[in-house]
């Protein structure tokens, strides 16, 4: 099959035929976009299904992901597939960290643990492991949405290095801080990520 790997795996969900999307996952060298967005529809797929119709997919999946060389492609195939609560690691792809691991991360970049508690489940015991990709995703989702709100805020203000700038208004002032500080937050969790997985980039 010619087509794109992304259109031929949405056809074969379409007609529910999941082993075809698989067997077509197996087969294409992997890259970081189509291929990679091709197994996360996968994922999203067995995220919904339980039992045998699961692993039927699941378990393919996760091996030819094991067998990725790309050492960053493998992670956030990992990754993604957690979104749809799929695990494709057993400890072989991402670090494994303990609770105090995590605590001395998040006092260290100076991000918020409330924010992860209210959406990943995580252990008293500070030599429990926890959920690295669940807690990653927390961050970078908090990262993205504080670097959203503080890009928005600064298309509204003037721009400071155009000719003539005029003096920032009192209000102005208020939003620019509010911007610097949305941006420093997300530079916070953005760094807590970082320190989940590793060096590297998405």
């Amino acid at each position: 099959m010619g087509a794109r790997i992304t259109d031929a795996v949405t056809y074969f969900k379409q007609r529910n035929e999941s082993r075809g999307a698989v067997r077509l996952v197996r087969q294409r060298p992997p890259d970081r976009f189509r291929w990679r967005k091709a197994v996360s529809s996968l994922s999203s797929r067995a995220g919904k299904l339980r039992g045998r119709e699961r692993m039927v997919i699941e378990e393919p999946v996760r091996e030819v992901v094991m067998d990725v060389e790309d050492g960053i492609l493998r992670r956030e195939v990992v990754l993604d597939a957690r979104r749809w609560n799929v695990d494709l690691d057993r400890g072989e792809v991402l670090p494994r960290h303990r609770m105090g691991d995590l605590r001395r991360y998040v006092f260290l970049v100076g991000a918020d643990m409330r924010v992860i508690e209210r959406y990943v489940r995580v252990p008293d015991d500070f030599e429990a492991p926890i959920d690295t990709a669940g807690c990653t995703l927390v961050a970078r989702a908090m990262a993205n949405h504080h670097r959203r709100r503080a890009q928005r805020i600064w298309l509204e203000l003037p721009d400071p290095d155009a000719p003539d700038a005029p003096p920032l208004r009192p209000h102005q002032r208020f939003l620019a801080e509010r911007a610097a500080q949305d941006a420093e937050i997300a530079r916070r969790w953005a760094a807590l990520g970082q320190h989940l997985v590793g060096a590297g980039t998405e």
